[in-house]
């Protein structure tokens, strides 16, 4: 296993698949022991599994982040199995796409609830420990599409801009205590959602990709890994885009 994060405890939301899957995998081979939250179980239990046969440790903890009750006492059972958080990687999301002139109001409210809303809630819930001992990484994963916008996802980009907002607001805030703040946005990555793209819908993204090809779940997690590392110690309230030059902000 690749050193740097033992005796960490992290935290990822929407470990059960994809990014959150890889960001996890990946904390662990660095030492850490990860909680890994996700509304599925079955999948969460996998996670662990593979985890565990590699050597690291993991415990799962079921959680829908768009409940405040439940993102209160995920962060409860955690602390309580496993000592408090020092890292914190907001993973979860949802969809619900739709054109603004016909998109429900709840079809807002559930996108804003889970990406941004729960973020929020459960890096509050965690804070105090860090605080105390004046040494903490949260790392909020934002996207592309929060910085460039998107036909049909109105939603989605409030809830992806509104992560990087927050991401720069906590980050003046929580300096003098030691904890660093910093957000990950994704490009076009790989992963099941990409997947039920057509071909021709594939080729139209990469076509604004400089790089030329798709994102992989590992580039991503390898991004979090160092923002979560010591090395990233001097870094705050940064964005860091992973897109292959997709946006150059």
């Amino acid at each position: 296993m690749a050193a740097g994060l033992e005796g960490r405890v992290a935290l990822v939301t929407g470990a059960s698949q994809g990014i959150g899957r890889a960001i996890a995998v990946a904390l662990a081979d660095a030492g850490a022991t990860v909680a890994l939250a996700a509304r599925n179980a079955a999948k969460l239990a996998e996670v662990k599994a593979e985890i565990e046969a590699a050597g690291g440790k993991a415990e799962a903890f079921p959680l829908d982040i768009s409940r405040e009750e439940a993102i209160k006492a995920a962060a409860k059972d955690v602390v309580g199995a496993l000592g408090p958080v020092h890292i914190l990687v907001n993973k979860a999301g949802v969809t619900r796409d739709g054109l603004v002139l016909r998109m429900k109001s709840a079809d807002w409210d559930d996108v804003l609830n889970t990406n941004l809303k729960g973020a929020f809630l459960l890096t509050q819930a965690l804070l105090q420990p860090m605080m105390k001992a004046r040494w903490g990484r949260v790392v909020n994963i934002t996207s592309v599409v929060g910085e460039m916008g998107q036909a049909g996802q109105a939603n989605y980009a409030a809830s992806k801009a509104g992560l990087i907002g927050m991401t720069k607001a906590m980050a003046r805030e929580f300096a003098s205590r030691g904890i660093t703040v910093n957000a990950v946005a994704p490009g076009y990555i790989e992963t099941d959602m990409t997947g039920v793209l057509t071909e021709d819908q594939k080729q139209a993204m990469l076509g604004a990709v400089p790089l030329a090809r798709p994102g992989t779940v590992q580039d991503i997690a390898s991004a979090v890994r160092f923002l979560a590392s010591g090395d990233a110690g001097y870094i705050t309230g940064h964005t860091l885009d992973v897109n292959g030059g997709m946006y150059m902000g």
